[in-house]
């Protein structure tokens, strides 16, 4: 592979790495390796620290199809817990209110999820990386803002339930660009009268890239050391 030239590279993304950490990672591996002071290397598309899966970087002149690999399809498996939220929608954050979730029926579950596929307007979580007026919507909530951001439009082809075991359910979603499966996990258990955050999430899937491709960032490095 000529990674100087440009490669696309799946990488397994760890558990609470940042995808900034990642890409710091293959960007020292082959400095490193080339005898190159900045090498050239992005990522396709934010992955949350507390979120594992696929997550593509591009080196070289391949950071010109960023853009492009950012546009596709995703695929993501969620876990849920309901009857409690957090201000982030995730882990990242305390519970700050419960919620009943004993009136919660498997159907009931499946008749919600039919609700978000489609074009649907989506508020994107405060702790996110959204620009608010030049700044980061996380600077400002960590600055103790607690405003509402704009909803944005999404798509969302495929929601499946894969586990019911309250308060827990697993599902898996196929969407677009620009979804926040934190605000999912938010939005679906409002819409089942209670709370929802997002306890668990791996990215199963960008375009024709799948999980089960991808290389660990200590397998890339062992792989790149033999060549």
């Amino acid at each position: 592979m000529d990674f100087v030239a440009g490669e696309v590279i799946a990488i397994n993304k760890p558990y609470t790495w940042t995808s900034f950490q990642v890409v710091s990672k293959i960007r020292y591996l082959l400095s490193r390796k080339y005898g190159i002071k900045r090498f050239k290397v992005g990522h396709a598309g934010t992955l949350d620290p507390l979120a594992s899966g696929v997550l593509l970087l591009c080196t070289g002149k391949a950071t010109k199809r960023i853009e492009e690999l950012q546009s596709h399809t995703k695929e993501y498996i969620a876990e849920i817990t309901l009857g409690a939220t957090t201000p982030s929608f995730d882990l990242e954050h305390p519970i700050d209110a419960t919620y009943p979730y004993e009136h919660i029926t498997r159907e009931m579950v499946e008749e919600t999820l039919k609700q978000f596929i489609g074009n649907i307007a989506q508020r994107p979580p405060l702790f996110s990386a959204c620009k608010v007026d030049g700044k980061r919507a996380y600077d400002l909530a960590r600055g103790g803002s607690d405003m509402q951001l704009k909803p944005k439009q999404i798509r969302i082809d495929e929601i499946e339930l894969l586990e019911y075991d309250l308060p827990r359910i697993r599902i898996r979603v196929v969407c677009g660009k620009g979804t926040y499966i934190r605000s999912l996990a938010r939005d679906i258990g409002e819409a089942l009268q209670s709370g929802g955050h997002l306890t668990d999430l791996i990215r199963t899937r960008i375009g024709e890239y799948k999980i089960n491709e991808c290389i660990t960032t200590e397998a890339f490095q062992e792989w790149l050391e033999n060549q």
